[in-house]
């Protein structure tokens, strides 16, 4: 597998998300956005002694250019077959569905992209498993072994990478003091970056259950592991939301407008997504100061804590 570096702390590597499935048995690295001729040079002549005769492209769309840009690379370390490029138009952009406010999910589209090596089974609970190992799971349960929440708890993660997929703190705050309120006895379990520990804190002041902030105590799969014993996860878009999905627990999803809906909707049909499509959609945005992220700050506390208690009360809040 090729990838680039982490630029982001917070962001999890292809390593530690793979380890153990079988999917991947080597890594490259390659930095992300290198205008630097000697490391393209060197990163080529890696790929050529490795002497690989097929290449499988698995990336967002980013445009027709650099799509050929990268096809052009790849040839030049050797690389003759290259499936998945999405060089036809149908292939760069996710498809309207029915004509419905929704799109197909990224997944969907990279499955499309790579049709010829098959049926990609998207939809096949199996084809999401991480494969989660014993260890993995003896270290979920040491992690809440005596702590009084073990038996009952939602899970929940409150940070994200780009601030316009950014709720606010003060949003959680209030949505977990009135579920707390809701349900007193209910756990909270709080994941992600260690510098997400201080943030988690404060979102969880008002908890009246018991609470365990773990954020950067355990790796993502022992994370994934932790959240399959909770019965609802809440949080953002976000890597430890699709890390929930993956492991068959329901998502109550706080979304920005930045990417077009249904596109990184989480997998599941249990899941409850806030979404307020504005006009504006689809903007990519890492931050926004134009329109002050109208789309997510529209989406209000009694918004999300109506589908948190229709959840809750089908699973025996």
């Amino acid at each position: 597998m090729l990838t680039n570096y982490l630029q982001s702390h917070k962001a999890a590597s292809s390593e530690s998300i793979l380890e153990g499935t079988g999917l991947i048995h080597g890594y490259m690295h390659y930095p992300i956005g290198s205008r630097s001729l000697r490391e393209l040079w060197e990163l080529r002549s890696e790929i050529r002694r490795w002497r690989p005769d097929l290449l499988v492209y698995l990336t967002e769309p980013r445009g027709r250019f650099k799509t050929v840009r990268d096809v052009l690379f790849f040839w030049l370390c050797g690389i003759r077959n290259v499936i998945g490029a999405p060089l036809r138009r149908d292939i760069q952009e996710p498809r309207q569905l029915d004509g419905k406010r929704k799109y197909e999910s990224e997944a969907s589209r990279l499955v499309r992209s790579i049709g010829e090596l098959g049926d990609g089974r998207e939809n096949d609970p199996a084809s999401w498993d991480l494969s989660l190992n014993a260890r993995e799971f003896r270290t979920a349960d040491r992690t809440l072994s005596n702590w009084p929440g073990a038996k009952r708890f939602c899970s929940a993660s409150v940070g994200t990478k780009a601030d316009t997929k950014d709720w606010g703190v003060d949003n959680w705050r209030a949505l977990f003091d009135r579920v707390s309120r809701f349900d007193p006895d209910l756990g909270l379990v709080l994941v992600g970056a260690p510098d997400e520990a201080t943030s988690s804190d404060y979102v969880s002041s008002g908890w009246r259950g018991p609470i365990l902030n773990i954020c950067g105590r355990v790796n993502p799969r022992e994370s994934a592991a932790i959240i399959a014993r909770s019965i609802a996860f809440l949080g953002h878009d976000s890597g430890p939301m699709h890390l929930a999905a993956a492991v068959g627990v329901p998502c109550i999803a706080v979304f920005s407008a930045r990417n077009k809906p249904g596109v990184w909707f989480p997998y599941g049909t249990e899941n409850r997504i806030l979404y307020h499509q504005t006009e504006c959609f689809g903007c990519q945005l890492v931050t926004c100061e134009i329109h002050q992220k109208k789309c997510i700050r529209s989406i209000t506390v009694d918004e999300v804590y109506a589908v948190t208690l229709e959840l809750l009360r089908g699973r025996g809040g």
